[in-house]
């Protein structure tokens, strides 16, 4: 098996152990779209398949079973014949692995498999029919399931209270890299960009392999943003629309709601979205919002001190933020866009938000550089209305030692300085804070920024600093 390929360790030691294993096996590895699903489960086996076939985009269950079909008849090395259904399928699937007469494992790999249960196609009571009457007793089978569409693999596989329920022997959640998987994915084509610039590189195309692939060694992070999304046959032209469109049934209401969320970087309540998108603030606003946490797009927040139903939503998307700030009003109309949109006021103002969503993507480094990684803790925000604006906070670690950190994030090209009006500001925030919630935890101010600080005579109501170098875990 093959096993040299950036970060995935824990990936890898699951797929091998599920194969090692004694047991039938039924594997469902799912993520967000280019997270690097498929390329994964080849690697590790080196295209090693007993069976393998990949569902088919927007197409009719007709179209599906004859794909199905040719892929068992290339395997079997027979004309198996178009299924008259998917139960047909599955039998015509169970007979052919009843006829391997080699030792050893059978690896039988359904890739894209949301794309292929269509509507009224009874796909999903034929799988469990196969799996519950054969599969599942065979102990030299293991069945790889993958999906882009996490929905419908929480809802269909994980949530089924039918047959299918907690029949899945294991699951993997590919998530995107981080930032240090980016850098050593970026070294390992050749891409020598500095940490600042792999920060902002990540601020655009996330961790996602699919896209950091499209990046060309030689050119700078400016030009290649250009190449990738503002040219006009750029490689990533038409990458948002196929990306909510291959996830999501009326794709056109989760468009809605993340460009509502895209403009508020503090977040939105259900009822705001619902007012500003025109969506009933009702189920069917629940199944949206929760399909797209499913797949990594919203992170719910939860606000220090409130209930449940008061949580709010932020847009957790790297790629799909950047989207709607910049390449969809924009594309075409300047091939360097990018290029000349550096030290902008709206390229700073972005940057500021999106450095807050690489922090709360990389909590962890922040927690060890603060020396609390086996402390307890609870991480939310806090928002305070008022007359005069308010006050809020957006990233708050309560800890179990009786310590609350209260964080603030800067992007910067160098050294953050603080100034007398900021000082204020800050510790105004802290009193407001601190009188509102009636906490007796001690309060300690954190700066995360790129640099760290540049020591003066404010400088030292910051408790603690992290870096960027903490955040690539260094």
């Amino acid at each position: 098996m093959i096993t040299e390929i950036i970060g995935r360790k824990s990936e890898i030691q699951e797929l091998t152990e599920s194969y090692e294993s004694r047991m039938a096996e039924f594997v469902i590895v799912y993520g967000r779209r280019r997270v690097g699903k498929t390329f994964l489960v080849r690697h590790v086996f080196e295209n090693n398949f007993d069976f393998y076939v990949t569902g088919l985009f927007n197409k009719s269950k007709e179209r599906q079973l004859e794909n199905f079909s040719n892929a068992l008849s290339e395997y079997s090395g027979e004309d198996c014949g178009t299924p008259k259904d998917w139960y047909d399928a599955f039998r015509k699937l169970k007979q052919y692995l009843k006829n391997i007469n080699r030792p050893g494992r059978k690896i039988v790999f359904f890739d894209e498999m949301p794309w292929m249960d269509t509507q009224k196609s009874d796909f999903v009571s034929a799988l469990e029919n196969f799996w519950n009457g054969w599969g599942s007793g065979e102990k030299d089978l293991m069945l790889i399931v993958c999906g882009s569409a996490t929905s419908w693999i929480t809802k269909k596989l994980f949530g089924d209270v039918g047959g299918l329920y907690n029949r899945d022997t294991r699951r993997i959640c590919l998530q995107p890299f981080t930032l240090k998987e980016t850098e050593e994915y970026l070294i390992a084509n050749n891409i020598m960009f500095n940490r600042y610039e792999i920060a902002e590189c990540y601020m655009i195309l996330g961790g996602i392999p699919f896209y950091l692939s499209k990046i060309r060694k030689g050119f700078s992070l400016a030009q290649n943003i250009d190449m990738l999304l503002f040219r006009k046959n750029c490689a990533l032209k038409d990458e948002f629309k196929h990306l909510y469109d291959a996830l999501f049934g009326k794709s056109e209401l989760y468009v809605k709601v993340v460009e509502a969320l895209s403009e508020k970087k503090e977040g939105l309540a259900r009822s705001e979205i619902s007012n500003i998108t025109g969506i009933p603030n009702s189920g069917y606003l629940t199944k949206i919002l929760s399909n797209l946490i499913d797949c990594n797009f919203v992170a719910p927040i939860n606000l220090y001190g409130k209930k449940s139903r008061e949580t709010v939503y932020q847009l957790s998307d790297f790629f799909t933020l950047f989207y709607f700030r910049f390449i969809k009003d924009n594309f075409g109309k300047d091939e360097n866009f990018w290029t000349n949109r550096i030290d902008s006021p709206s390229h700073r103002a972005w940057c500021g938000f999106a450095f807050e969503q690489i922090c709360m993507a990389h909590i962890n480094g922040i927690k060890d550089r603060l020396g609390i990684s086996g402390v307890a803790t609870v991480c939310s925000a806090w928002r305070e209305k008022s007359e005069n604006g308010g006050a809020q906070i957006d990233l708050i670690i309560d800890r179990r030692d009786q310590v609350t950190d209260i964080c603030e994030m800067k992007f910067s090209l160098g050294e953050y300085s603080i100034t007398k009006e900021y000082a204020e500001s800050l510790m105004n925030k802290i009193n407001v804070f601190r009188d509102t919630v009636k906490t007796r935890n001690a309060m300690h101010l954190v700066m995360v920024t790129s640099f760290g600080l540049k020591k003066n005579s404010h400088s030292g109501v910051v408790q603690n600093e992290v870096t960027l170098d903490d955040l690539f875990g260094s």
